[in-house]
């Protein structure tokens, strides 16, 4: 580590304002320095990683310096773009899924294979960036059979007891239509197909109507379940969750009566002034809603990006459809 880079890491804790830092190390990668801006980012972890809650100056820079090598930096910097990622890749789960998501964005699966070479085991990314890089690849529509060294490593048993094993290894035709975070160095967006839709014509009601002989049948397992695609949003942005199963004697006939008869807490209040309605949609909106929910998180975090709000995603399909996944 040159001197530079320490005394700049000493002093961040200090700074008021980040961006000298963040700007030269833009300008070193500008220049081919690649080394530079990786050095920097091993030396940022190095120092602050270990930290629970890492100072707001140190958060800023490591993050531009993640996303100037993984979302600016070409193929020919590929080497130093996996020198950080696998000191990085050794931390948490919520770090590699970050990191796969910012791979597989900018990044061809020809580029990536370079992350699965060497067999089972890996020099340059953990197998928690591994797993998730190949679901994060498969839902943009990457055959794995094209790539030896990808499809090697996931039909490989050794990581079989993995939660995303659980996952098909090609995108299914529900999943097409799903629209992924836009990363640049400086910030990310991304749209929420949240909302009303426009599969079917929608069907409103104001008051409760006499349903069917009704059994609640909810389950915590069920609930957990079908919540798997939001849980994320009550864990971290104050979202509020409300599942619960039942089963019908005969015929559901009006949808919105039934649903405004159950006395779901959600529904409280529902009458003249405020109503419900109801729409059909295709199986594939409801996996894009869902999806979205999960990879794309709340207001206050940033969800479980591509590979685990798939998992997620099946997860609340499969509670929804009366089973129990994973």
């Amino acid at each position: 580590m040159s001197g530079s880079i320490k005394q700049t890491v000493e002093a961040l804790s200090g700074m008021d304002d980040v961006n000298s830092v963040r700007d030269l190390a833009e300008q070193k990668l500008t220049q081919g320095d690649a080394t530079f801006v990786a050095d920097l980012g091993i030396a940022l972890f190095k120092r602050f990683g270990a930290s629970a809650d890492p100072i707001w100056q140190y958060r800023s820079v490591f993050d531009s310096v993640l996303r100037l090598l993984t979302v600016a930096a070409g193929p020919e910097h590929m080497g130093q773009t996996l020198r950080l990622v696998s000191v990085v890749g050794e931390g948490d789960r919520k770090s590699a899924r970050y990191l796969a998501s910012l791979l597989a964005s900018n990044h061809s699966a020809e580029d990536l294979t370079r992350v699965f070479a060497g067999g089972l085991r890996s020099e340059v990314g953990s197998e928690e960036i591994r797993a998730c890089l190949v679901h994060e690849l498969i839902l943009r529509d990457t055959v794995l059979e094209e790539w030896p060294a990808i499809a090697k490593w996931a039909t490989s048993p050794h990581w079989s007891h993995h939660p995303l094993r659980w996952l098909p290894l090609r995108r299914s035709p529900v999943e097409e239509g799903h629209e992924f975070p836009g990363y640049s160095v400086r910030g990310s967006s991304h749209s929420l197909p949240f909302g009303p839709s426009d599969d079917g014509p929608a069907v409103v009601s104001d008051r409760a109507a006499t349903p069917p002989s009704v059994r609640e049948i909810s389950t915590s397992e069920t609930s957990e379940t079908i919540e798997s695609a939001v849980a994320n949003w009550a864990q971290e942005s104050n979202g509020r969750i409300e599942s619960r199963s039942f089963e019908l004697d005969g015929p559901a006939g009006s949808i919105t009566d039934l649903l405004a008869a159950l006395n779901l807490n959600c529904l409280v209040g529902l009458g003249r002034k405020k109503t419900l309605s109801t729409s059909s949609c295709a199986p594939s909106r409801a996996w894009q809603v869902l999806f979205a929910a999960a990879s794309t998180g709340g207001a206050y975090n940033q969800g479980l990006h591509g590979a685990y709000g798939r998992l997620a995603a099946w997860r609340s399909l499969s509670g929804l459809t009366g089973n129990v996944g994973p």
